[in-house]
């Protein structure tokens, strides 16, 4: 086997265990994404569905006359709910209930 032979040898092996490589990163990836879905879901899961519907429109951004539209909701029950939202997350603000929930991803 000559120099050029070994070398081509040598680049296949190189190029095989890059496509490995490759795929790892991929499916590392993916085990990530699903850790920040079940994350996000645990996070989630300390609040009733009232609770969670207001919480998303926080998320989205929309003040409490909003989702009293949106939700078909009285204020003071929109103010009921964020201030139990607040109190489960030990947070002074939505926007920092909202922060929390984007720092766990």
């Amino acid at each position: 086997m000559d120099q050029t032979e070994k070398l081509l040898m040598g680049i296949e092996n190189v190029l095989s265990i890059a496509a490995e490589l490759v795929d790892e990163v991929s499916r590392l990836k993916d085990v990530e994404e699903e850790c920040r879905i079940l994350k996000e879901k645990l996070f989630l899961k300390q609040f009733t569905l009232a609770e969670k519907e207001v919480f998303a429109l926080a998320l989205d951004g929309h003040s409490i006359s909003e989702m009293q539209s949106i939700l078909y909701k009285e204020e003071n029950t929109i103010k009921t709910q964020r201030r139990s939202i607040l109190q489960k997350l030990n947070a002074s603000s939505m926007s920092e209930a909202v922060q929390q929930f984007k720092n766990i991803s």
